[in-house]
């Protein structure tokens, strides 16, 4: 099935389990400026740029962002449809810290960004045992810095999970109503 990955425009089949390939595949060279980050996210530049001066990501380098950075911005961008930016960054900052430094972060943006689109690929019915299994088994490979830290991941992966489905059911209702003028 032909769809984009999550919070992006970037048209993908991830069940397929492309997401890697396609962020390895974008970021071949040394980074993308904003108009590039703004075209494949649907993000407005100057939402990247508060979000940059709000704390919520690193400053680009040489007006470059990176694909942690990337990642994050898709991160928020796919939140931002049901969580208000104070939720976000209390989920962000539950498992990475300060979300302005690299540093302290129990996981990369990217990596935990391609658990959570494993994690929405085999999530069928909404059960909260399911999304954990389904988040459990996507981190699969992760090795934990530090006790509990795997807990905490799968937690975080969960809320996303279940933020991200309730944005996608949310546009189908509004859809739906939409339809509902052309009856």
């Amino acid at each position: 099935m032909i769809t984009y990955l999550p919070g992006t425009a970037i048209e993908a089949d991830i069940s397929r389990n492309d997401t890697e390939y396609i962020l390895k595949s974008i970021f071949s060279m040394d980074g993308l400026v904003l108009s590039q980050v703004a075209h494949l996210t649907g993000v407005a530049p100057y939402d990247v740029q508060n979000w940059v001066k709000r704390g919520f990501l690193t400053p680009p380098v040489s007006k470059k962002y990176s694909k942690k950075q990337f990642c994050r911005i898709v991160l928020i961008n796919l939140l931002r449809d049901c969580m208000p930016l104070g939720e976000i960054c209390r989920v962000l900052s539950y498992i990475n810290g300060k979300l302005n430094d690299e540093t302290d972060d129990m996981i990369d943006d990217d990596q935990l960004y391609v658990y959570l689109v494993r994690t929405i690929d085999r999530v069928e019915n909404f059960s909260q045992k399911e999304v954990e299994a389904a988040a459990d088994k996507a981190v699969a490979e992760y090795d934990e810095p530090f006790p509990g830290a795997r807990k905490r991941l799968v937690k975080v992966i969960g809320i996303m999970t279940y933020a991200y489905y309730s944005a996608q059911l949310h546009k189908r209702a509004v859809s739906m109503i939409a339809e509902l003028d052309r009856d």
